[in-house]
């Protein structure tokens, strides 16, 4: 069997996107980064965009989608998401795309790998989770979410590897006096932004034996830090009894390095990142 290879491209409130590749098939997580970095980092794969058998949408804010009208209709990439989100993407892009409209809480496949969705509160028209069923593992994908809800801990409690919103401090959030209370109020809220301490919160329902890497996601580069996250889920797996599970904390500027999964088993890949200009938060 071949190997499962999964890439964060990118991840903040400036730009999301995720590669995986599987025997048979080549995919793209959100899309919210420009065409230009997401061919770099996939040239530095030594893959293309032309490759790909479709992106996967969670929901219609800037940062998820903002390369799509290059990339996905340029390319005719098929984009696979809901139909509340299709019409937004449409109506901010104005153009067309090749949507593959699927049904919130139902599962679909795309070659080898099954797609499992699930509704996340978040302040989207209609967001969603993913958990990507691959023929070494399981993926769950939960980001830009305000809390967890029980579904979404049922639906991705099984997942080898998990992609996790780690947004913000909340100290630091109350105390930036940059942000407005009205923002502020919309970052806290159940249909917000996780915390880092919500997020570890939510791993009490999410941790299991089989749970191996877990992707610190979506940090504000203003509100949060990349220790203060990784402290506070590092600290949460131990109360847990779970420090065997690997924490990587993702980065809005460059790739993280290959996660590869064999035989339900996942190792870091020591593979080139491509450097990309810093993007303010």
């Amino acid at each position: 069997m071949e190997e499962v290879k999964f890439t964060v491209l990118a991840s903040g409130s400036s730009g999301n996107a995720a590669y995986l590749e599987t025997p048979n098939s080549r995919l793209l997580i959100d899309c919210g980064i420009s065409a230009k970095r997401i061919r770099e980092a996939l040239l530095n794969l030594d893959r293309t965009p032309e490759r790909l058998d479709g992106i996967l949408i969670t929901h219609e804010h800037s940062d998820h989608v903002s390369g799509l009208k290059v990339l996905a209709a340029k390319l005719g990439i098929p984009v696979y998401c809901n139909r509340h989100t299709a019409g937004e993407i449409r109506r901010i892009h104005d153009t067309n795309f090749d949507f593959r409209l699927v049904e919130t809480g139902n599962a679909f496949e795309i070659g080898d790998l099954n797609v499992d969705t699930f509704p996340i509160p978040h302040d989207a028209i209609d967001p969603m989770g993913f958990v990507l069923h691959t023929p070494e593992g399981r993926i769950g994908f939960l980001t830009d979410m305000g809390h967890g809800t029980r579904l979404v801990a049922d639906r991705v409690r099984a997942a080898e590897v998990l992609l996790l919103e780690t947004n913000h401090d909340v100290d630091l959030l109350n105390n930036d006096p940059r942000r407005p209370w009205s923002l502020k109020q919309r970052i806290l809220s159940r249909h917000g932004h996780l915390s880092n301490e919500g997020a570890a919160n939510l791993l009490e329902q999410l941790v299991h034996p089989e749970l191996q890497h877990i992707y610190c996601a979506h940090l504000s580069r203003e509100c949060n830090t990349p220790d203060l996250a990784r402290t506070e889920i590092h600290a949460q797996l131990s109360k847990l009894g779970a420090s065997f599970v690997n924490v990587e904390v993702t980065s809005p500027r460059q790739p993280c390095q290959t996660l590869g999964l064999s035989g339900n088993k996942v190792a870091i890949k020591a593979e080139k990142t491509v450097a990309t200009p810093s993007i303010a938060l």
